[in-house]
């Protein structure tokens, strides 16, 4: 069994809980963390809220169909899905590609199969995330700056002073601009020495972020999802 070398979340999306124990069997013996959901209106909340790093996303749910599901998860980012279908049905896999799957299994399939599947997404997308979460590299957004190496972020060229842990946040969210993170996630993000992290601190931390960066003329930092969490504004200053 291929073993994933880094913690992962991965939320199993399916009505049939015979198959959802399957999944999370097979995907808690390659190392992987799972979350699940029921129906579709129950898997757009947790990937919402929880912000994990795949679905696998059954077609046919009860609630919001797994293709809604999608339609929904891409306006809001690039969260990597891999559908499932009980239809060996060409219509539902060319649907679900152009939707933004980025992959998609027949039932019934090999748990294997799903594990092997899963992995390969995550290799994918791994390649592809900025140098920033790799530890490596500046990373530049709009008018924001920020170099992970000497934990100095800038705007429009101007120095803003910030703490490790404000600076830790802003990464997180500039990294991947695309993604809104739970206040959870965040935290998740951010453990370790220097981060000590409570809902209710991720809310001032934020609060601070966005008063600093107003002062050289940044109104559109960070923004807020009610009810969800936060995602990186464009920073554009406009």
């Amino acid at each position: 069994m291929i073993q994933c070398p880094m913690p992962r979340t991965i939320l199993v999306a399916d009505d049939d809980p015979h198959i959802r124990q399957l999944l999370v069997f097979a995907l808690a013996k390659a190392g992987l963390e799972t979350i699940e959901a029921g129906d579709g209106e129950e898997a757009l909340h947790l990937a919402e809220t929880r912000a994990p790093d795949l679905i696998v996303l059954d077609i046919n749910m009860p609630r919001m169909d797994g293709l809604e599901v999608c339609r929904r998860l891409r306006a809001e980012g690039g969260l990597p899905i891999l559908f499932l279908s009980s239809r060996d049905d060409e219509i539902d896999r060319i649907i679900g590609i152009e939707l933004g799957a980025d992959d998609y299994v027949t039932k019934p399939f090999s748990p294997r199969e799903v594990v092997a599947r899963v992995m390969a997404v995550l290799r994918r997308t791994a390649a592809h995330a900025p140098d920033v979460e790799r530890g490596a590299g500046a990373i530049r957004h709009g008018k924001l700056s920020l170099d992970p190496e000497s934990w100095e972020a800038s705007w429009a060229g101007a120095p803003v002073p910030l703490t490790v842990t404000e600076f830790g946040i802003l990464r997180t969210l500039a990294a991947m601009p695309s993604k809104v993170f739970s206040r959870d996630a965040l935290i998740d993000r951010l453990r370790g020495p220097g981060f000590a992290l409570t809902d209710r601190t991720i809310d001032s931390h934020v609060r601070n972020l966005r008063a600093k960066f107003a002062q050289p003329g940044a109104d559109d930092l960070i923004e807020t999802r009610a009810g969800i969490g936060y995602r990186i504004g464009p920073c554009s200053g406009a």
